[in-house]
């Protein structure tokens, strides 16, 4: 998946580019690269991306819900009292 991905993004930034390099001699043609380039890698590469990347991840731990407050005001404050233990 991940060279999948690698691949896709690649074939978009060159279709990009190679519709910017036919931007002189036909525009119409050139638009439609750099269109399709642009499409493959919002629409195909970055939803694979993004895929890869959570797979495994608990949507649990990314909510803001009151559990997860309580974890990081605790942790704020052992950091502050770790602080202020060194500065002493």
């Amino acid at each position: 998946m991940k060279y999948i991905n690698i691949l896709v993004t690649l074939a978009s930034v060159a279709a990009i580019i190679y519709g910017f390099t036919l931007q002189d001699e036909s525009p119409d043609i050139a638009k439609k690269w750099i269109g399709s380039g642009t499409l493959a890698l919002f629409l195909l590469a970055m939803p694979m991306f993004l895929i890869r990347v959570s797979r495994d991840k608990k949507m649990k731990d990314y909510m803001l819900n009151e559990e997860n407050i309580h974890k990081m005001r605790n942790s704020q404050s052992k950091q502050s009292e770790n602080e202020n233990r060194g500065e002493n």
